[in-house]
């Protein structure tokens, strides 16, 4: 695969004659804001999709731009604090003289409000930013003290304004939430991240590294190639593809022409290995066994205010024993239908479909959701039995904002479920990375609500709430009820009868209310308080946890834990 990948890099390297941008980083607040501004301009993006994240940085400030231009949305204090955020953050793109510091350090650093140094020549862009994330919180399920302690380095830049790289390095030390290391006792990881090793009696201790090269082949297609996080969906949840796993190698095309937007990307990701997973903290004498995704993703805006995309995917295990330590090539297609592939090399590998869509009904509202079908025989569905393989999941949600007539009062309503058994296989295909789901972080057999409120009173204040009521079907010892993921089908409790939610109930109520407030560019004070209650009739699954935090953190998201 890495061959397959250095040979296309080496064949269209010399092909480059586009100017590029880097992408702006994956970040719950800055991607709710440009969706506020799309349901307030009433249309479609047709700049950019916003069911594909990260979005590029040159077409975000074309976007906001435009937006300031045509449509007046950036009309109280707080969207012309936002507004102007975005410019600064991108300024390489925008050249706005907001972007320039009043009191620069020593004169030479934080001459631009958004980098501690940069370089800006015809030729070479760089910016170069601290990461920094700390703070501690009381648990009190144990009384502990939960703490996050983070320092890096972003590194983002273009040579030639035809080829642009970033680079994102973290070292990290952090005592966790409770009902978090329950999670990491029972699977051996961390969320959202790789290989991790004990800090002191009850620590974690992990890197961090994300880094891509971007280039433009032509006007309309882009590629990537890099080690970094995709995000697929209009929800705050996404049942196709999320951020909750960990960084993984990546190739991506990406060509927006017209209307339409399409997607093809490959992934590499690390199988579940619970022998060596279980031994975190030490290394092993052979590497993680390989996981390959392909990827395809169509998306195409109806009018000025319907989008409707369509996607499949396969998972395949080289090393299983249907693949026999071989590369499927033919995946490598971009535009070929998948799953005839698949079926025509007598391969069982993990197939999946579906559809999402975006809809600005009426002003102020959007109206979003997914579908997803992993497998099913219509003749079941209909008759109802309960049949273990039609597996499939769905959203629905909806986007309100100016509440009320009330500037920045935006509210988010969104409802999700996915069959049991959904993202599993026979083999080791499992629709996962590293032993954590690359969709949902409840993996399947669940249904979730969720409700978020967000309001800026002010410029530099954000306040934000959210609730999470969840029913999830756990397994007992030697049950397998279709929740984990991880686990093959096989060995299944019946195949027929099956139903959301079946086996031990657990449910779930979670709450965050979170004020952040930016003392500077991309520098936030915040305190969070989290409740936690669940129930269950297995010891495990019940308990109660609220946790009170202060935390600083400076260019970097929140780190979050919502399940």
């Amino acid at each position: 695969m890495i061959k397959a990948f250095s040979t296309i890099l080496i064949l269209w390297l010399p092909s480059f004659a586009f100017a590029q941008s880097t992408n702006a980083t994956l970040n719950e607040d800055y991607y709710h804001w440009l969706t506020r501004y799309e349901i307030k301009a009433g249309r479609i993006a047709p700049e950019w999709f916003t069911t594909i994240k990260p979005v590029k940085r040159d077409m975000l400030i074309a976007y906001i731009d435009s937006l300031n231009k045509k449509d007046q949305v950036f009309t109280s204090q707080a969207d012309k604090f936002n507004y102007e955020f975005f410019q600064n953050d991108s300024w390489e793109w925008s050249r706005a003289e907001s972007s320039n510091s009043k009191r620069p350090i020593l004169r030479k650093l934080f001459t631009k409000k958004s980098d501690l140094a940069y370089v800006d020549q015809p030729d070479f862009d760089l910016h170069v930013n601290p990461v920094l994330y700390v703070g501690f919180g009381n648990d009190s399920r144990t009384n502990e003290i939960a703490t996050i302690n983070t320092r890096g380095v972003e590194i983002r830049g273009m040579i030639d304004r035809k080829i642009g790289f970033y680079t994102f390095l973290t070292e990290n030390q952090m005592i966790l939430p409770s009902y978090v290391q329950e999670g990491v006792s029972a699977y051996g990881v961390i969320p959202h991240e790789g290989f991790w090793k004990n800090f002191k009696s009850n620590g974690i201790d992990f890197f961090q590294a994300r880094a891509y090269i971007d280039f433009n082949l032509s006007k309309h297609i882009n590629f990537q190639f890099g080690h970094d996080r995709t995000f697929i969906g209009n929800g705050y949840r996404s049942l196709v593809f999320s951020d909750y796993s960990p960084p993984n190698l990546f190739l991506r095309a990406n060509a927006k022409i017209w209307k339409i937007n399409y997607l093809f990307q490959l992934n590499r990701l690390t199988a579940n290995d619970p022998v060596s997973l279980a031994r975190a903290g030490s290394t092993r004498a052979q590497r993680y066994p390989d996981r390959f995704m392909a990827l395809h993703h169509a998306s195409i805006n109806i009018g000025k205010k319907f989008n409707l995309g369509f996607f499949e995917s396969i998972v395949f295990s080289p090393g299983d024993s249907v693949n026999g330590n071989s590369f499927e090539l033919s995946y490598l297609n971009p535009v070929i239908f998948l799953r005839p592939i698949e079926q025509q090399n007598g391969s069982s590998d993990n197939a999946l479909v579906g559809l999402d869509f975006k809809w600005n009904a009426v002003k102020r509202i959007s109206i979003y959701g997914q579908m997803l079908l992993d497998e099913f025989l219509l003749s079941e569905l209909r008759s109802g039995g309960g049949w273990w393989a039609n597996k499939y999941a769905g959203q629905l949600g909806i986007k309100y904002i100016d509440v009320a007539g009330i500037s920045n009062l935006d509210l988010q309503l969104e409802y999700n479920f996915a069959r049991p058994f959904t993202y599993t296989h026979n083999t080791g295909s499992n629709y996962s990375n590293f032993s954590q789901p690359l969709a949902h972080p409840l993996g399947a057999n669940f249904t979730e609500m969720v409700a978020i409120v967000r309001y800026q009173p002010i410029r530099r204040l954000n306040l934000v709430g959210k609730s999470f009521f969840s029913t999830v079907g756990r397994d007992g010892s030697n049950q397998n009820w279709g929740g984990d993921i991880l686990k093959t089908y096989i060995t299944r409790q019946s195949d027929y009868g099956n139903t959301i939610g079946q086996g031990n109930k657990n449910t779930i109520l979670f709450f965050d209310l979170t004020a952040s407030y930016m003392v500077k560019h991309n520098l936030f004070v915040e305190v969070k308080q989290i409740v936690r209650k669940s129930e269950s009739d297995l010891p495990f699954y019940n308990n109660d946890t609220s946790l009170t935090s202060l935390g600083v953190r400076w260019n970097i998201p929140a780190r979050t834990y919502e399940f």
